[in-house]
């Protein structure tokens, strides 16, 4: 029987704290052949949809699949740029309006491959990764988000 192989897991359940997103920077603090870090930091907007106010999401996830293809979209994106270091980290469970759902973090030599790493990282996130969010209004209904 083969073994199953183990990916860096990017879920945390809830919504990502500040502390959390703080403490990860300071860590590379010691990394001094750092010159630059992008940040992108995703929040659930309190969107109005058909007079409904969303009040939260719920993320789900195939996780197996999810962390397959991060893996493989994170190697993509180490060949494609120097990167020094890339953590991405999205949320499962329901996060209200106003918290933190997607945090990805890369860092570089220099400024533009940051920049363009994270850019480019968020929009694969986006498109490629089987996590889906279910918004919830005020009313307690729901509808599935695309993602845009």
């Amino acid at each position: 029987m083969e073994a199953k192989k183990q990916y860096r897991d990017i879920f945390k359940e809830g919504a990502i704290s500040a502390s959390f997103i703080a403490e990860s920077i300071a860590k590379h603090q010691i990394k001094t052949d750092i010159g630059a870090h992008s940040l992108f930091l995703g929040q659930v907007r309190a969107d109005i949809i058909n007079n409904k106010e969303v009040t939260g999401i719920e993320y789900t996830s195939y996780n197996d699949l999810a962390l397959k293809r991060m893996h493989e979209i994170r190697a993509a994106i180490f060949e494609r740029y120097p990167l020094t270091c890339m953590h991405v980290y999205h949320s499962l469970g329901k996060v209200a309006a106003g918290e933190i759902c997607l945090f990805v973090f890369t860092s570089s030599p220099h400024r533009k491959a940051a920049i363009d790493a994270c850019n480019e990282l968020v929009e694969k996130i986006k498109a490629d990764l089987p996590i889906w969010g279910k918004e919830i209004f005020e009313d307690h209904s729901y509808q599935w988000k695309e993602n845009k």
